[in-house]
């Protein structure tokens, strides 16, 4: 059987985007939460002008995935790890996974300002 490196690695390249896409509101927020402060906690925005372009790619890399995750088992050859029921399930569970928590880091800069 072939590995499956192909969908673990764009699923992970797209939780990844959208961790760096909340990372300019997330990091201040976690560092206050973990009892650091002070005024260089304000300067921890530079990736905000970047955030956009962070989300494309988080949006793109889950819709590359969602094509190679949710393909008809028809078109993948026999002995490959995708025609395996099992390992076809799981990997959708992780993908609704991955999505929610992608969705929870893209509008949590938005719910932000309710908890300073």
């Amino acid at each position: 059987m072939s590995a499956p490196t192909g969908n673990k690695g764009v699923l992970a390249a797209g939780g990844l985007a959208a961790i760096l896409a909340s990372s300019c509101c997330l990091g201040p927020l976690v560092l206050v939460l973990l009892g650091f402060s002070g005024a260089w906690i304000g300067d921890l925005t530079v990736l905000e002008p970047y955030r956009p372009l962070f989300i494309a790619v988080a949006v793109v890399l889950l819709l590359v995935a969602y094509r190679r995750i949710f393909r008809p088992a028809a078109a993948c050859r026999p002995g490959e790890v995708c025609a395996v029921a099992k390992v076809r399930a799981t990997y959708k569970v992780v993908f609704w996974v991955v999505v929610a928590l992608v969705l929870v880091a893209l509008v949590f800069p938005y719910v932000l300002p309710l908890f300073y």
